[in-house]
């Protein structure tokens, strides 16, 4: 490869990833009717598909419709085409509209006061890797939010760009409906 050509990054099949992750590809399978490409990729690594799905799926504080909050402004800030096409589909199967999920994305949601301060504490989180405004903070506690939830919100982010940035590094192909561009 010359310095001039770029890499391409392919999910790989069932048949190309360990045994233990073919498993869990049958599990995938069985619970969503595919296999997601950013879970496949993660297949190429024997530990990583199975450490990132008990991160997205451990026991939390927030329910689905906070959590896609953070997601899709997690995945907007974070320029993640595969994650905003991924929870746009979510966040409508969570109840969102679509004017809702385009409003989300930018950071806001006007239509819900609590869900408008969670999504501006987590724009304001990604934005300052960390260093929320303290206005955000205060809005985020002020609309009936704790420090267990907090906690959550932030490993909700680590668990957004960890996806937003595996997919970034590689481009591979987007296997839900595109989102619009914002």
């Amino acid at each position: 490869m010359t310095t001039t050509e770029k890499r391409t990054f392919t999910v790989p099949t069932k048949a190309e990833v360990s045994e233990n992750n073919q498993g869990i590809f049958d599990n995938l399978h069985k619970g969503l009717g595919f296999v997601p490409n950013l879970y496949a990729y993660f297949a190429k690594n024997e530990t990583a598909l199975s450490d990132y799905l008990a991160l997205q799926n451990r026991k939390n504080t927030l329910k689905g419709k906070e959590r896609e909050v953070i997601n899709l402004v997690t995945s907007q800030m974070n320029g993640c085409r595969y994650c905003q096409s991924a929870h746009t589909v979510l966040g409508k199967m969570n109840g969102f509209t679509d004017e809702q999920v385009v409003e989300i994305r930018k950071g806001t949601a006007s239509f819900d006061n609590k869900l408008d301060a969670l999504a501006k504490f987590t724009a304001s989180v990604v934005e300052n890797r960390g260093r929320a405004t303290e206005e955000s903070k205060e809005a985020f506690f002020a609309a009936g939010y704790n420090e267990a939830n907090m906690i959550d919100v932030v490993i909700v982010i680590g668990d957004k760009i960890i996806s937003n940035y595996l997919h970034n590094l590689t481009g591979f192909e987007i296997d839900f409906p595109i989102a619009d561009p914002i």
